[in-house]
């Protein structure tokens, strides 16, 4: 769809949609470039506060992502209001704002809808130097990929609706997806990062796709040193899914190898959908258990190495070992 609008003729625009990015960059002078951003979701859990508080987190991540440091947020939010009282969008701004105050950037405003669900999110703009942004689309041949998160909020969050997960398994999913993607970015800005883009709803495989893509390169992913959360596999296992998580295969499918001999439902981790998930980077190789150790040693975990960038020789972008 997108495609079909006319191209972009600024040259200031350094970062557009062209480039399936997570958020466009614009300079503003030799120095200082700002990233803009927006996104907002229905809840995945029922508590108002913390729903907005990972809505929040989630939007202020597409920033982390770029290289950048959030400065103002916009709230955006869709509310049933002859269902709901006031009180629960108030309960949910608030927790929006703890976000964005710990994030070091303030609340300017927004803008409320009437909606039959509540959504709820923030447009967000960041700023950084012209020259050192980054970009999902500079991964080069022998470079290590590091996330700093773990994966399986889309499927835990499903299976809660039906009891399925335990309260433990449930508390650390909520820490993990309220987590601000701050620290993170912090440390990175001491490494050379090539690429970087946040896992968010088209889950890891969608995202890594995105980044092999813009890379022209093959990413070479190892299942088992995956970050995975407490109990996501076994929901799987037992025949648990998402509403994504066919979509987030059918936009690989053509693109993607598996070489050990997985399990279906074992797979289907790489395509769940992720809400406020972490930031996955191309790093030297020489760099990426240095930025690992730094982040674990911050309180970032499960940081970890999951795989590694290789010469692209066919249209096979991902290959998961």
């Amino acid at each position: 769809m997108l495609k079909k609008l006319p191209a972009n003729q600024d040259p200031n625009l350094l970062v557009g949609y062209e480039t399936s990015d997570d958020a466009g960059v614009y300079r503003l002078t030799d120095d200082m470039a700002i990233i803009t951003t927006a996104d907002f979701i229905t809840p995945p859990v029922n508590d108002p506060y913390v729903f907005g508080q990972i809505a929040a987190a989630n939007a202020l991540s597409d920033v982390y992502a770029m290289g950048g440091r959030p400065i103002t947020c916009l709230n955006l939010a869709g509310f049933p209001s002859k269902k709901l009282g006031l009180d629960v969008l108030n309960r949910i701004v608030a927790g929006g704002l703890s976000k964005i105050t710990e994030a070091g950037a303030v609340l300017a405003g927004g803008h409320t809808t009437e909606d039959e669900e509540p959504k709820y999110g923030l447009a967000v703009t960041g700023i950084v130097h012209p020259l050192k942004f980054w970009s999902n689309s500079g991964a080069r041949p022998g470079d290590v990929l590091v996330l700093t998160k773990s994966l399986g909020s889309g499927v835990l969050f499903n299976a809660n609706l039906k009891g399925w997960v335990s309260t433990a398994a449930l508390t650390e999913c909520l820490s993990v997806i309220t987590q601000l993607n701050r620290t993170a970015a912090e440390i990175m800005q001491g490494f050379e990062i090539h690429a970087a883009t946040d896992i968010t709803g088209f889950g890891l495989s969608g995202h890594a796709f995105e980044m092999a893509r813009g890379s022209q390169v093959q990413l070479r992913l190892s299942i088992g040193a995956l970050p995975i959360m407490r109990e996501a596999l076994e929901m799987y296992e037992r025949g648990m899914t998402t509403g994504v998580n066919l979509h987030n295969r059918r936009l690989v499918e053509n693109h993607i190898r598996f070489e050990d001999e997985l399990p279906t439902w074992h797979r289907e981790i790489v395509y769940d959908p992720q809400t406020s998930g972490g930031l996955m980077v191309a790093v030297p190789e020489q760099q990426g258990w240095e930025l690992v150790t730094t982040l674990l040693q911050a309180g970032v975990a499960p940081a970890a190495v999951i795989g590694r960038v290789d010469q692209l020789e066919d249209d096979t972008y991902l290959v998961f070992t």
